[in-house]
């Protein structure tokens, strides 16, 4: 049994749709991000970085993972599962792929996230360099996607992993009309109905849209302006 611990964001996302990909039982412990209990110590003890997603195997001597992509691979390699493949070549390629998704799109569109949308100020030169950085990262996206069906191959926790950050573009104030290929990935990946279920983990409420946004999205926004503000003190 595999114990989830996590949040309704891109990462957290990354370890629940990989879980339910690979049907691995596991049960979710929801974190109540803008209550900091992340940072409490029995979840340190788990991740000395205080961050989601993380899980401990039971079946492995309580063994705890953290890091999203870390988590990805481990949970491939535990069950076997064709998502990373074992021929070298390919395993390599969906390596590549998750980090860059780790190293480029997941920081890039993080950093959006908080000048855009968190910051209580609004500063334009970075909301410009981190805005322009994404559309770049989803450019290479597109660029290569217009050749493959995929991103490494068959599909694979690289498309997972990318998938999971590239969906909330909108939440990063970046527009990806005119990257058809990028789109088609992302609507082909959304139809899938493992990645249905881990992206409604944790359960939250039902979207109720509020001028163009939804209330758990502004909800989220709130929590998150605070833990930024938090931290300036």
């Amino acid at each position: 049994m595999i114990r989830l611990y996590t949040a309704a964001t891109p990462n957290g996302y990354k370890a629940s749709v990989t879980l339910e990909e690979m049907g691995v039982a596991y049960e979710t412990h929801a974190l109540k991000l803008n209550e900091l209990e992340q940072k409490q110590p029995w979840f340190l003890a788990i991740n000395p970085n205080g961050r989601i997603p993380a899980i401990v195997d039971t079946d492995n001597d309580d063994f705890a993972v953290f890091e999203s992509g870390a988590i990805m691979i481990y949970l491939a390699e535990k069950t076997g599962s064709p998502l990373l493949p074992a021929d070298f070549k390919a395993r390599s390629r969906v390596i590549q792929w998750l980090m860059f998704q780790m190293g480029g799109i997941g920081p890039m569109m993080g950093q959006a996230n908080v000048f855009f949308r968190y910051f209580p100020e609004k500063i334009q030169p970075a909301i410009d360099r981190y805005q322009g950085e994404t559309r770049r990262l989803l450019g290479v996206l597109d660029s290569h996607l217009a050749n493959n069906e995929y991103l490494a191959g068959d599909y694979s926790i690289a498309d997972i992993a990318n998938f999971c950050w590239a969906r909330t573009h909108n939440w990063s104030g970046v527009d990806i009309d005119d990257l058809p290929n990028l789109q088609r990935w992302i609507d082909a990946i959304a139809a899938r109905p493992a990645v249905q279920k881990g992206l409604a983990v944790p359960h939250v409420q039902k979207n109720v849209e509020v001028k163009g946004e939804t209330e758990e999205a502004r909800k989220l926004a709130q929590g998150i302006s605070n833990m930024v503000e938090m931290g300036k003190k």
